[in-house]
């Protein structure tokens, strides 16, 4: 058993807890809060035997082999470095950190010392996506001539939501960092790398209140972005996220070519896991859907869906950790999608169209 410690009891509690008692090779060992008393609290409620406040505590435990990372990205490099260094695996969640470079030293820190670092890309680990992406390499729309992605989510579309982290450019805030981390992760995966990129960045709700002070304060992240990408093979994808909209189709991908249409879609706004179907047609034929094949499902149902992918990203990381190798995803496809990230920025701020080098 791989003892693992939760660094991050917000989306930690809600999916990496369950899902690392639910494998059948972890064990969570260690939990990790700012404050104590929530920490004592999870822990007991979870039958989990250590709790601090303190880092160097938890990876101290000599049961911690390994350490999980759900904390806002603003701490995820020093906290990752501090792990690394201790020598225990880490598994990031995205974005992985606030630039590429330091995506690039915990990369390194990692390979030095022969530690499985990996990211939970779990949009990879879904049936509907994986059946999506068989039937893209089987040549089934022929030659790609036209990419569309829209990413259209309502999760801060709610003008009382309080100003927080999410709020801050310095701290990893914003829809880009939330979604656009993962699309960039996926388009990869689906359609190769990335040539160069156009990017526009708006912020829809300016201002929101301080939960602590009352105050309304500015909001100087992304809430809507419009990216236009031209891939390696000269394909052109379009791509729209946003955080602020009520949108009937929240995640929908389009794939045209010369021989047909593949279209991978949700209406789940909820659920960002569960509800993805295929649909398929050739030149002249009617779109239609496509089953997914028995073998690609979930062997489990879970009620949060992310509980059913995030296991699957669980475990590709205990395979790597057994075996000492490095897996996919890892931090070098976190140091890609950060690399797009921050491509987007400068972009943005330049009003320009941006070359991505060589991967």
């Amino acid at each position: 058993m791989v003892g693992i410690a939760i660094i991050g009891t917000g989306f930690g509690q809600k999916v990496h807890i369950p899902a690392f008692k639910a494998h059948h090779k972890t064990e969570v060992k260690a939990i990790l809060n700012r404050d104590i008393n929530k920490a004592k609290s999870i822990a007991e409620n979870n039958n989990i035997p250590h709790f601090s406040d303190n880092l160097t505590e938890i990876i101290a435990l000599p049961e911690v082999e390994a350490v999980s990372i759900s904390t806002p990205p603003f701490l995820h490099y020093q906290m990752g470095k501090k792990i690394l260094e201790a020598g225990k695996h880490i598994l990031l969640e995205k974005p992985v950190t606030l630039n590429v470079q330091e995506a690039q030293e915990l990369y390194q820190i990692a390979r030095a010392k022969n530690l499985i670092a990996a990211v939970d890309f779990e949009f990879r680990f879904i049936p509907a996506w994986q059946h999506f992406h068989q039937l893209l390499s089987s040549g089934y729309v022929g030659n790609i001539r036209l990419i569309k992605i829209d990413w259209l989510g309502a999760s801060r579309a709610d003008t009382s939501r309080a100003w927080n982290w999410y709020s801050q450019k310095d701290q990893g805030g914003g829809v880009l960092g939330s979604l656009g981390s993962h699309a960039f992760d996926y388009i990869y995966w689906l359609f190769g790398p990335v040539s160069k990129l156009n990017a526009y960045f708006n912020t829809a709700i300016s201002q929101r209140k301080d939960p602590e002070t009352g105050e309304m304060k500015p909001v100087n992240t992304d809430d809507n972005c419009l990216i236009s990408l031209e891939l390696a093979n000269g394909i052109p994808c379009q791509l729209s996220i946003s955080a602020v909209v009520h949108a009937p189709r929240p995640h929908w991908i389009e794939v045209y070519g010369d021989k047909g249409t593949l279209v991978l879609g949700s209406e789940h706004q909820k659920d960002y896991i569960h509800g993805f179907r295929v649909f398929g047609s050739h030149v002249g034929e009617s779109l239609t859907e496509i089953e997914t094949p028995q073998n690609l499902l979930f062997p489990q149902h879970y009620q949060d869906g992310r509980i059913c992918a995030f296991l699957r990203v669980v475990d590709q990381w205990v395979t790597g950790i057994e075996t000492k190798r490095e897996i996919t995803p890892s931090l070098k496809e976190g140091i890609y999608s950060q690399l797009l990230m921050d491509l987007c920025h400068q972009s943005n701020d330049s009003r320009t169209w941006v070359d991505v080098p060589n991967n």
